[in-house]
């Protein structure tokens, strides 16, 4: 492996252009979380309307 470049580690650094969020990580907490949202909807709507 080869260490990262420095135009890898500007892009990391660069702030992401969504308003509301800060930080990269903040983006992918988001999606997780609505993810796992999802995932518990329609596990709950397949219980109910089984």
């Amino acid at each position: 492996m080869r260490p990262a470049s420095r135009r890898d580690k500007v892009a990391e650094a660069e702030p992401p252009d969504l308003p509301g969020f800060r930080t990269w990580r903040g983006i992918y907490a988001f999606v997780f979380g609505w993810f796992l949202l999802v995932v518990l909807l329609l596990t709950v709507f397949t219980v109910i309307f089984a």
